[in-house]
């Protein structure tokens, strides 16, 4: 759907004078929605926010926002990512990027980011198919469903997001559903709040190409973690993390005629990689790439390479 959306250009809502690119129904009004709300609810600086997006229809988020973007390669946008983030760790940096973008070709960086924990926030949004491409099987379609777009049914396995985030090491892990713009919402809010990287999947239509699961079927499957009152995935010790790990690791596997949606995994004890860069980097917080003075008011370099290897004993 090309829809021309002009306004005030207040706050993060949409740019001015735009069209929207994306059909009736998709799921990634909602998570737009839910993303203006956090940022607006968090009353944070638009000049403190980068979003970085991949390919695809969820590529083009950054477009619609007011804050700083940039759209990237299929399959970069988590490096690219963890590059603003490392360049001033000041920074609240969005991955936006759909599951056909992040686990395919991405998904090497993808598993990368858990490892480091450098303090992106990974929102993968999920409808099962390539969208922008006509609507091939993506990587989280299971094995034998056929939707509409598929001459035949799919031959190849699925990936499970939230395990595979959870394996790789992510300190925050969860699931929301476009159409739960609220849940959303503060899930995001919950994830830009937390040190480490995050993962928040979120399960969308594609009603252009995904005949299978469509919002009705969402609506009827999803319920929310927190319901139950004795969840609490969040670790604060080394003592309590295989316990809470394992039930979330196997709340993950729960998939069919019932899904669960919220957190389920953060872990408050895992440095994030820019606090271990502090540790072998002299005021690296202090003093970040992005914050330093490279060149003189001329613009001359006042950057002296062979001082700086010299004094790090680097070898030229």
């Amino acid at each position: 759907m090309q829809k021309s959306v002009s306004d005030k250009g207040s706050g993060y809502n949409f740019r001015n004078n735009i069209t929207i690119d994306w059909c009736p129904g998709c799921g990634d009004f909602g998570i737009v929605s839910a993303v203006t709300q956090a940022l607006s609810a968090m009353k944070m600086d638009p000049q403190d926010v980068v979003a970085v997006s991949g390919i695809g229809c969820s590529g083009k988020t950054p477009h619609y926002l007011n804050i700083a973007g940039t759209h990237t390669l299929h399959g970069r946008a988590i490096p690219y990512a963890v590059g603003v983030k490392l360049a001033n760790p000041n920074l609240n940096v969005l991955v936006m990027g759909g599951d056909g973008d992040l686990l395919s070709i991405g998904a090497g960086h993808f598993v990368g980011e858990g490892r480091r924990n450098s303090g992106v926030k990974v929102l993968l949004y999920n409808n099962s198919v390539y969208g922008l491409t006509k609507g091939q099987a993506a990587p989280t379609l299971p094995l034998g469903e056929k939707v509409k777009s598929l001459p035949r049914p799919n031959i190849l396995g699925k990936i499970n997001p939230i395990t595979l985030a959870m394996a790789s090491g992510y300190s925050f892990v969860a699931r929301a559903f476009s159409s739960e713009i609220k849940q959303l919402s503060e899930l995001i809010q919950r994830a830009i709040k937390h040190e480490g990287s995050a993962v928040i999947e979120v399960l969308q239509p594609c009603p252009t190409y995904n005949d299978v699961n469509t919002l009705d079927w969402y609506r009827q499957r999803v319920y929310k973690l927190e319901d139950d009152k004795s969840w609490d995935p969040v670790v604060n010790s080394k003592e309590e993390d295989e316990a809470k790990f394992d039930r979330g690791y196997r709340k993950s596997m729960e998939w069919g005629d019932h899904i669960p949606i919220g957190v389920f995994y953060e872990n408050n004890t895992i440095p994030s990689y820019t606090k271990r860069l502090a540790g072998v980097i002299p005021d690296y917080l202090k003093y970040p790439p992005a914050l330093q003075d490279v060149s003189d008011k001329d613009g001359y370099t006042i950057v002296d390479p062979i001082k700086t290897f010299s004094e790090n004993d680097i070898e030229l």
